[in-house]
């Protein structure tokens, strides 16, 4: 009996935290952003640390509703309400995913939604508990980008290796041909061979200009150091450089961007991407045609497209462009073995620059190939 009083006694003198305690050791929390919000969704409380990370001051937030710190994609597909259905059907909903500061910066975090019930069971609204991960996800990309680079590579020694070996095998064979024949064989046959030797050898030379492009611009000692271009300049340079190779075929080249249009890109790797798609579509059109650059504006990025009057692409030929695999043709609209190996380049730089390539095409009427890239420099945390 003695034990069970002394025992009562001990409890009653134990220190039962306060509501103020409990919030005292959350706003303790720097590295944590915890914050509550009504059945309405409003946010009614918010921590020092969900000021830190989201940059909102307690009395610019409060009031506000849940979705303000979720990203515009986020938003149009219903997350924040996604979450809730999850936290009351579940108990709690987890999730990682970018979100939005007040300057409109982006972090990566980790994040935990709980329902917030009183005692009797009355649900009064939610906790929502977020940790900056940003760096790891930085990690995880630069992996991805490692590996990616990698299977860069696989791609174009694929292509090396094949259309190489193609290449000097025609070589050879026509050369060997000739000096075990020519005195025999007719002039007009002679000149016909010594003409196939001659496309074959440009060929290879091409091919040789890719490798060297390639390794020039994927593994040079100067870093990747994307700044504002003007496009339109940028388009004009190299249609300087290829007005020659036009002219010859009696293609006309059309520069229809305007002067103020500039993107947040890499000058080199841009002028590579121009270069590459410009010159492919040189080579399949016939004479008479002609090529227009335009761009426009759309949100964030500008979307340049290379219009040609060209034979175009069979849906085949569309769904292996940008791999090792793919086929090109000639400006006659038969098949050749081509060199895919300055699409390949084209694809890459425009990703390495943030941005889509894709085409199309129909047969007998030309293509068109697209490819986007941001506007300003991405913000932080992207």
């Amino acid at each position: 009996m003695k034990n069970e009083e002394s025992s009562t006694k001990i409890i009653e003198n134990q220190y039962i935290p306060t509501a103020e305690f409990y919030t005292q050791v959350i706003d303790c929390l720097q590295d944590y952003a915890v914050f509550t919000l009504d059945k309405e969704l409003v946010i009614n409380s918010w921590n020092s640390g969900a000021t830190k990370l989201f940059q909102y001051e307690t009395g610019d937030i409060i009031g506000k509703q849940f979705d303000t710190i979720f990203t515009e994609e986020d938003k149009k597909n219903d997350i924040p309400n996604v979450e809730i259905a999850k936290t009351l059907k579940h108990g709690k909903a987890s999730d990682n995913r970018w979100h939005i500061r007040k300057d409109g910066s982006k972090f990566y975090a980790y994040g935990l939604v709980y329902p917030l019930t009183r005692d009797d069971g009355e649900m009064i609204g939610y906790v929502k508990i977020l940790r900056d991960i940003t760096e790891r996800k930085k990690s995880e990309k630069y992996a991805k980008d490692i590996e990616d680079l990698s299977l860069d590579r696989e791609s174009i020694l694929f292509v090396l290796s094949h259309d190489f070996r193609s290449l000097l095998t025609s070589i050879i064979g026509t050369a060997k041909y000739l000096q075990s024949n020519f005195e025999k064989m007719k002039t007009d046959n002679v000149k016909e061979m010594l003409d196939l030797l001659h496309q074959t050898s440009n060929d290879e030379l091409n091919l040789l200009d890719y490798l060297v492009e390639w390794a020039r611009l994927k593994y040079a000692s100067e870093a990747f150091a994307p700044i504002n271009v003007e496009l339109s300049k940028c388009v004009s340079k190299i249609f300087e450089e290829l007005n020659e190779s036009a002219v010859a075929n009696n293609i006309r080249l059309h520069n229809n961007i305007k002067e103020d249009v500039c993107v947040f890109a890499d000058g080199e790797l841009l002028l590579s991407i121009f270069q590459n798609l410009i010159s492919n579509a040189i080579k399949h059109i016939t004479s008479g045609g002609k090529i227009t650059v335009t761009a426009k504006r759309s949100e964030a990025k500008v979307i340049i497209e290379i219009k040609d009057t060209g034979i175009g692409m069979s849906e085949e030929i569309q769904r292996k462009l940008f791999t090792p695999q793919i086929t090109s043709i000639s400006n006659k609209g038969e098949y050749d073995k081509g060199v895919g190996i300055g699409l390949l380049l084209a694809k890459g730089f425009v990703e390495k620059n943030g941005g889509e390539i894709w085409t199309e095409s129909v047969e007998g009427k030309g293509s068109s190939f697209y490819f986007t890239l941001p506007v300003s420099k991405p913000s932080s945390g992207n």
